[in-house]
């Protein structure tokens, strides 16, 4: 297999530097950029500072990226969306695990992957991923007479809920059951709500401390509850299943692909 040239997007931050061990630690990839926020004390530093295996200096030029590349980015919309523009404009890949776009933001990935590749999951997670086909099963044959409530709990620094994760989560079920989460979600619940309106997939967000991704789907039956759930100890398994998407795009010219594609799991 050919060497896959990976960027990194946000290489000083927690999940940067995993995505930096993790490209060090696999001999079919090799780093050759790495990108941080231009405020960002780790601007000139080295990569190898962060876990990276290579001198290459950090910086916050995303114009250099260089074609042919694969840029992995886990940051913040607004930052993935300019280094969008710059992969579209140089013709380099993208696997991007940002999540909290709005339409619009989502509007604009679609289009570019009219002109690169881009494999664009909520979560890496080849345990999370195989949830989701198991959600599918369970989705079709639970279809009645079960309520659907959805929780999940991250660590205190994570701006947006709920999470893309859980989100996809619940369109996978509204998915399989011919509906559309859009018609179905309630997100929060205060004051006299009254009873469950029957059909509804709730949300619950939990947040604090260091908590790297817990996510529960609750089946609750009239005697029964099924329960299916995903628990990351560390985001190491984030990093693996975002260099195992780059590799899958080497060779692809665009298109818009997911981790069910990348797992072969469509």
């Amino acid at each position: 297999m050919n060497c896959t040239d990976l960027v990194i997007a946000g290489a000083s931050g927690r999940m940067g530097r995993m995505l930096l061990e993790t490209c060090a630690a696999d001999a079919q990839t090799r780093l050759v950029a790495a990108l941080d926020a231009p405020a960002s004390p780790a601007l000139g530093v080295s990569a190898r500072a962060f876990g990276g295996n290579l001198d290459v200096l950090i910086s916050a030029d995303a114009a250099g990226i260089p074609a042919g590349s694969v840029l992995i980015d886990f940051t913040r919309p607004e930052a993935t969306l300019g280094y969008l523009d710059a992969c579209v404009k140089n013709k380099a890949a993208m696997v991007i695990g940002t999540t909290g776009f709005d339409d619009a933001g989502k509007a604009r990935i679609t289009e570019a992957a009219k002109h690169i590749p881009i494999v664009f999951s909520p979560n890496y997670s080849v345990g999370v991923n195989t949830v989701f086909k198991l959600l599918e099963l369970a989705a079709k044959s639970l279809n009645e007479g079960y309520d659907i409530e959805i929780l999940e709990m991250h660590h205190r620094m994570k701006v947006d809920a709920p999470s893309g994760t859980a989100l996809k989560l619940g369109e996978v079920i509204a998915a399989a059951q011919g509906t559309k989460l859009a018609d179905r979600a309630i997100y929060e619940r205060v004051g006299h709500t009254g009873e469950r309106e029957s059909g509804k997939i709730g949300f619950a967000t939990l947040r604090g401390g260091d908590v790297v991704g817990d996510h529960t789907v609750v089946f609750a039956g009239i005697g029964e509850r099924i329960e299916i759930s995903h628990k990351s100890a560390s985001r190491a398994t984030y990093a693996v299943g975002a260099i195992r998407a780059a590799k899958f795009l080497n060779g692809k010219s665009s298109g818009l692909f997911d981790m069910f594609d990348v797992l072969g799991l469509r």
